[in-house]
């Protein structure tokens, strides 16, 4: 919540605003006269990052015309195929901030009969951060317009159980009979007059009432699943007449229940299929199922150990009427501890287990079944994928005889060594490399995670395309698949900007006229904004980044923050970072105040030798540019708080929190509150170039989605000792960003994205305020705006970051963008505009079984008066439930048993003292060393040598630090006890490893 600027036009930064505006609001009176708003036509392109940048949840085939594809994200819209081009067209721009929760997609339905025809299930959330219902989009002309009809619930796009099979669809026979599977209890709808109306089933006999926690406190695990998917035989139907045979899948995994059902007579009549599998057991006791599959459940309301039994995750029927199911004992996408695959010959009614690893396999199968695909050219060939794999990379198999036999995608062969059969292509997305830092056997280019929505193409059984948490892949030679090489994988989602954006900086110098952070991968430099970046940030990895803000008098000089993993010594996953070069290059900040939660807010003071930081969960600081110490900020600026800093003034900073309005005059070291009464959902930032100018926004909905009293914009030109609300139409603004001033004035150009007049828009105001002008259109809106600001040297040119929909910027349209140097602008020194190697990817595997994978639930709640901290970008932690972004998730899924047994290279040169607790022992060992295998052991060695890695262990210490499960870079050891370093290893499993290199 702020946005910031350099000096006269030095530095554009932008708040973002990472959940929503909250608060109370209280009005006070301005003297500014209103004035209509007029409008003025621009040109939008994305910024492009050319990879997604987010959870591609399905890739759907027209069966009946040749590259008709979608891609449906669960926050970012749905996307269109255009073969000549290899380029994705978003086909949902045009929601506006009010109506952003039908940005996410949980249902796409293309229609096999009339192709022209698309419908898509819309809605984000089905708690109450969602304002709305959700809605049907219908599409008569492939998603170029759309027409909308409301239902009577929500829907949930970026819900648990998202990747669950399709939700929404088309009788492939009479395509004027729609399906819709709904969440939260509401069973199956259907639709006989092409999505116009919709009625529910009401002798469906199963809700799917699944739901991960049902004492979720922040109400997202709670919402039960629903019914997840239907697939029709075409086969059991004539053109025209209603397909009789449809098979639906529930989320279900109580204890003997089924969770499959079938009618044959066109939906007329429903019931399980007769010896489908299924699971009996209890929490906390032992679970069974059918093949033999068992575990230990965990406990109920948790996602700790192995769920109560197995839900299909997704069902689809080959050429001949084979029904191939995925299963899984958890919801997913971030977990997933035990699964299998099993197919349904209808014409013996035969169920047969077919899985790859199959979930009697308890020493190698670790993970839940998701992704499936069929051939309709080649029945009896199949592909399915693990929900949750993430180490060293996910999983994956093929099969052309049914599944009696399988090809794995790789395989362990000398471990840390593997055969794949396929080879990686990013260059359409280079930065997907995650910065080259991964040590074997984890691949710096990874096959995926997340993966549950994959097709073959069904005129081509050469080629597919799944989806990922990071982007889209399409798989071409797959012919080759089966002799073990020969295939491609390459990302292929240009086109395709689902980022969640947290803020932006637009520098006064240097090539660069961008700079970002972002939930799940981090941000970028953007030296072209119509190419990929190289790479992403390269240190400090924190997966999402929270805010980035640069000096107002030298925007070489930049500081970010995020919010690492402070578990680990090493510098990697730490909070802040550090640039002197316009965001080419960054350093690790020396240090981050203690105890945060989340990265928050920071500002730079206009000539960078100061920061201010108010990161979430810890007092606000104030630390010097390089962060080697931190010092509480005194004057209660409230924890979470919105900060600025004056772009003239060095020793100028300001703050609002809980709508008390706070002015440091040195340097941040205390804060005096100026202005009470203000409302407490703000933002703050000061213009570039004019001392003291500072400008607030402030933004709170009613449960009817309208402006409440307080909204609007609020300038000061005292250094916030005083404040006046604008009263030229503004009744509310989410965030608000400067740039280059028009012509014949000396105030910089305002953007907001607001509602003024009555009019949901982005605006630009020349007169400081005193009037606006509309600079998008109602086909231009890319749902909520997360930050937005102008460009210093570009007159004009507004960049904005959205919740899903990546950054987009604009120009005047038919207007030549002039990048004349304005007035009294600063040159510092020079800056270089190749960023160095990024960051690691969005899942940080540190060398263990159960990686730590920052998602991104990006939330954009109904702006109440409750800060949500988003977790999408698209991240609970061992699921936590509080999602951050606005979609900032983080998840640690289930504890994966991991299958490796890696062959014992080399093992201590000692044998090892064995017992109980490790005390300072005789025995020494040399290295490079490694050593497998179950028992508690203590060694002692003079040396290590580059790193100490372990995985798959009970604990691991070194010099009594727990290094359990983490690689240890040589720099970041403990210092040595008595000229030794002592090593503690404990492991009850056989392929427990620890080495040191």
């Amino acid at each position: 919540m702020k946005k910031r600027l350099g000096k006269i036009f030095a530095t554009i930064v932008v708040v973002c605003m990472l959940s929503a505006l909250l608060g109370i609001a209280v009005v006070t009176k301005g003297t500014a006269a209103p004035a209509a708003a007029g409008s003025q036509s621009y040109t939008y392109k994305p910024v492009v990052t050319g990879g997604g940048g987010g959870f591609i949840v399905d890739v759907v085939f027209n069966p009946s015309e040749q590259n008709l594809i979608y891609a449906k994200t669960d926050m970012g819209g749905a996307y269109r195929w255009n073969q000549s081009t290899g380029t994705w067209t978003q086909l949902l721009p045009g929601f506006n901030a009010d109506d952003w929760n039908w940005t996410g997609v949980d249902g796409i339905a293309t229609d096999p009969v009339n192709t022209n025809n698309l419908y898509l299930l819309v809605g984000t959330y089905t708690n109450t951060w969602a304002p709305t219902n959700g809605a049907i989009l219908k599409s008569t002309d492939k998603g170029a317009t759309f027409t909308q009809v409301n239902l009577p619930f929500k829907v949930g796009g970026n819900m648990p159980g998202r990747g669950m099979g399709e939700r929404l669809v088309v009788d492939p026979n009479k395509n004027s009979i729609i399906y819709l599977g709904a969440r939260n209890g509401n069973g199956l709808w259907k639709s006989t007059d092409s999505g116009a109306t919709w009625a529910k089933v009401t002798n469906f006999p199963d809700t799917g009432p699944f739901m991960g926690n049902a004492n979720d406190p922040n109400g997202y695990l709670n919402q039960a699943i629903g019914v997840t998917w239907i697939t029709f035989d075409k086969a059991t139907g004539t053109a025209g007449n209603t397909t009789q045979t449809i098979y639906v899948g529930v989320a279900e995994n109580g204890s003997g229940k089924a969770n499959i059902f079938r009618s044959t007579d066109g939906g007329a009549t429903w019931a399980a299929i007769p010896g489908e599998p299924t699971c009996t057991g209890t929490w906390g006791g032992t679970v069974t199922c059918t093949g033999g599959a068992t575990w230990t459940a965990g406990a109920a309301n948790s996602y700790t150990g192995g769920g109560l039994g197995y839900m299909p995750h997704n069902a689809k029927l080959d050429s001949n009427g084979t029904l191939y199911v995925t299963y899984s004992d958890w919801e997913g996408p971030y977990n997933g501890s035990h699964g299998d695959v099993w197919k349904f010959v209808p014409s013996t009614s035969t169920w047969t287990l077919i899985s790859p690893v199959p979930g009697t396999n308890t020493s190698d199968n670790y993970f839940g079944y998701g992704g499936l695909a069929v051939d309709k050219l080649a029945p009896g060939t199949i592909m399915v994928t693990a929900v949750n794999s993430w180490w060293p990379q996910g999983k994956m198999w093929r099969s052309i005889d049914g599944g009696t036999t399988w090809k794995a995608a790789w395989d362990w062969t000398s471990y840390p060594s593997y055969s794949q059969v396929f080879t990686m292509d990013i260059s359409q997305a280079p930065w997907l490399n995650f910065a080259n830092d991964k040590q074997a056997p984890e691949p710096n280019i990874n096959i995926g995670w997340m993966m549950e929505g994959i097709n073959i193409d069904p005129f081509n059984s050469n080629r597919a395309m799944y989806g990922t948490g990071a982007t889209l892949y399409e798989i071409t030679g797959l012919s080759s698949w089966m002799g073990g090489s020969g295939v491609t994988i390459k990302s292929q989602a240009k086109g395709i900007e689902e980022a969640s954006v947290t803020h932006l900086v637009s520098p006064s110098t240097g090539t660069a006229h961008l700079v970002s952070t972002m939930g799940d991968i981090g941000g970028f430099l953007h030296s072209n904004l119509d190419a990929a970046p190289a790479a992403m940030y390269s240190l400090p990895y924190s997966g999402t980044f929270n805010w980035i803000d640069a000096a107002g008098t030298n925007s070489n000089l930049m500081f970010r923050v995020g919010k690492g993993d402070t578990t680990l010594t090493y510098p990697k996953n730490l909070d802040a970072a550090v640039s002197r070069d316009g965001g080419a290059t960054w350093v690790v900040a020396n240090s981050s105040p203690g105890g945060i939660t989340g990265g928050g807010q920071v500002a730079v003071n206009a000539d960078g030798s100061r920061v201010v930081w108010a990161p979430a969960g810890a007092a606000v600081s104030t630390g010097t540019f390089d962060g080697n110490s931190w010092t509480a900020s005194t004057g209660g600026v409230p924890s979470g708080a919105a900060v600025a800093a004056d772009r003239v003034n060095a020793n100028k900073f300001y703050a609002i929190g809980g709508g008390t309005v706070y002015v440091s005059t040195n340097g941040g070291v205390s804060f005096t509150a100026t202005v009470t009464g203000l409302p407490t959902s703000a933002t703050i930032q000061a213009a570039p170039g004019i001392e003291g100018d500072v400008w607030i926004t402030a933004n709170q909905l009613d449960t009817s989605n309208n402006p409440v009293a307080g909204d609007g914009i609020y300038h000061s030109t005292n250094s916030g000792t005083s404040f006046t609300k604008l009263t030229s139409g503004v009744t509310l603004a989410d965030v608000m960003g400067f740039g280059m001033a028009a012509s014949g004035h000396t105030n910089p150009a305002i953007y907001t994205s607001a509602k003024i007049d009555g009019v949901r828009g982005v605006y630009r105001s020349d007169d400081a305020g005193a009037s606006w002008v509309r600079i998008n259109d109602n086909a231009h809106q890319y749902g909520y705006i997360q930050c937005i600001t102008g460009d210093p040297r570009i007159y004009g040119r507004v960049y904005f970051g959205t919740n899903g929909e990546g950054i987009v910027y604009g120009d005047i349209s038919g207007v030549q963008s002039a990048t004349n140097t304005p007035t009294k602008t600063f040159t510092p020194g020079p800056t270089t505009n190749t960023p160095t190697k990024t960051n690691t990817p969005v899942i940080t595997n540190t060398k263990t079984s159960t990686p730590t994978i920052d998602i991104t639930i990006t939330l954009t709640p109904t702006r109440t008066s409750t800060v949500m901290t988003s977790t999408p970008t698209r991240t609970p932690t061992g699921f936590t439930s509080t999602p951050t972004r606005t979609q900032t998730r983080t998840n640690t899924p289930t504890t994966p048993a991991i299958t490796l047994t890696p062959t014992k290279t080399l093992t201590p040169s000692i044998t090892p003292t064995t017992g109980g607790a490790c005390t300072p022992v005789t025995s020494t060992i040399t290295v490079p060393f490694t050593f497998d295998g179950a028992g508690v052991f203590c060694w002692q060695a003079s040396a290590l040598g580059a790193y100490i890695n372990s995985w798959n262990t009970n604990s691991v210490s070194l010099n009594g630090v727990n290094i359990t499960n983490l690689y240890i870079a040589s720099g970041s050891y403990p210092a040595k006890i008595g000229g030794f370093y002592y090593i503690s290893y404990n492991s009850s499993v056989a392929w427990g490893h620890l080495e040191a290199k």
